[in-house]
């Protein structure tokens, strides 16, 4: 079987457990070498191939290996219940070895079983050994009803790199046919030098709903306007930022994107100029790294829609004087890079109005600017319902008895006192 010469088009999405299931059969049932080529490509040590008739269900359960694989498979938090599964189906195969309990389970509840199987990763690399590829190489029943149930195969880790790309290649295509028009969460470590990758992702771009770029070796955008059901969208870089090619990919987002996370990055306000209005006018969730406070009224401004926002990163004292009232944003987070030592004023909250303000969350600002905190909560008139002073960042018991009072019912948590201020001997953080 040679891959160079496969046609890496989607079938219908009404193609039948066996129209999917025969390219299984195809490489794992007839030929070994393929099976150890494209199915063990991120678990190269493993080379074990399903040769001939598949054995009875009671004796595969038996033998163990291949179910035990799969219980170790795992993540901690499921091992319990998978423990459990895998102690129901011996025992059974204990009690008779003619007739197994399994295998007499509705199709709907052992799919259910199947995603507890699932690795803990959000996005699954296509290994022989990990669930659901190796949940196909138990049996026959358990090969078709993993096919069958689309929930197995709507996450994905991609590579486009150019080592073992038309092998890779086959392995996605196969894993995004059983998707089966499911929504999919994809990511993909990106070197932006591969048409293939557009072409192979083209059949299915109507069913990404989220998708991660980890932008890695980068000459060429990743365009993702015409991803139509993207709703959320992460973008990370390695090892160094390519504001150039990253700058592109955002400068025209789907018309149904509403959160970002950019917090991998550093936006300053002039790097935010390079994008129109109408592209990130439509974002409602927003995570992202800046240069500058400088930087916070510039988002504001860009995204109109924007209810909820995390910001993180180098917070140099803000300079821009034109007052901003935005009318939306409900919950603000803020995690910055504030000597602990620091008295200088930020200017945050000075030029701002946020009058539907419900959640602020602060760490690593050092102390806390209690007046000019206030001053802007009677200016917004906001409804505050929850306040969070989370690591090093400052503020005294007396100023939270102020907001208190404010705000009789509002939900405070603390976890830094002004008290632990000195006893505290960093300097200075620059997490993100």
């Amino acid at each position: 079987m040679q891959t160079s010469n496969l046609n890496i088009g989607s079938p219908p999405v009404s193609a039948t457990v066996d129209e999917l299931q025969a390219p299984l059969d195809a490489f794992i049932g007839e030929d070994s070498n393929v099976e150890a080529a494209i199915l063990n490509i991120y678990s190269p040590s493993v080379s074990v191939a399903i040769d001939g008739p598949q054995k009875p269900l009671d004796v595969v359960i038996g033998e163990g290996s291949a179910l035990e694989t799969a219980r170790n498979g795992v993540g901690y938090r499921q091992r319990e219940t998978v423990d459990g599964k895998v102690h129901f189906i011996q025992s059974s195969t204990v009690r008779t070895r003619s007739s197994s309990t399994i295998s007499h389970l509705p199709t709907e509840i052992l799919s259910e079983i199947f995603l507890y199987c699932l690795p803990q990763e959000e996005h699954l690399p296509p290994a022989s050994r990990l669930a659901p590829i190796l949940l196909t190489r138990i049996c026959r029943r358990w090969r078709q009803v993993a096919l069958g149930f689309p929930r197995l195969w709507n996450n994905l880790l991609l590579n486009d790199d150019d080592d073992d790309w038309h092998r890779r290649a086959f392995c996605y295509n196969y894993w995004l046919e059983r998707s089966r028009g499911c929504p999919l969460s994809l990511r993909i470590e990106y070197y932006g030098d591969r048409s293939d990758l557009r072409r192979l992702l083209q059949p299915y771009v109507k069913q990404i709903s989220s998708l991660a770029v980890d932008f890695c070796a980068c000459v060429n955008p990743f365009e993702i306007e015409d991803f139509d059901r993207l709703n959320h969208l992460t973008i990370r870089q390695f090892p160094a930022d390519f504001p150039r090619v990253i700058n592109r990919s955002l400068s025209k987002l789907p018309v149904n994107l509403r959160s970002i996370n950019l917090t991998d990055l550093l936006f300053s306000p002039a790097r935010l100029d390079f994008f129109t209005d109408s592209a990130w006018a439509r974002l409602t969730h927003i995570e992202i790294g800046i240069r500058g406070l400088d930087a916070f009224p510039r988002i504001l401004r860009l995204c109109p829609n924007v209810s909820s926002l995390m910001i993180t990163g180098v917070f140099n004292p803000i300079k821009t004087a034109a007052p901003i009232t935005h009318t939306n944003l409900r919950s603000l987070r803020m995690s910055g890079h504030i000597s602990i030592d620091s008295g200088e004023d930020l200017g945050l909250f000075n030029i701002v109005t946020l009058p539907e303000l419900r959640v602020v969350e602060a760490s690593r600002m050092g102390m806390w600017p209690h007046e000019d905190f206030k001053a802007f909560l009677r200016r917004s008139g906001c409804p505050l319902e929850k306040l969070v002073f989370g690591a090093a960042s400052f503020s005294t018991a007396q100023q939270r008895a102020e907001y208190a009072t404010l705000y009789p019912s509002l939900e405070m948590i603390v976890e830094s006192d002004v008290e632990d201020q000195r006893a505290d001997v960093v300097h200075s953080y620059f997490f993100f």
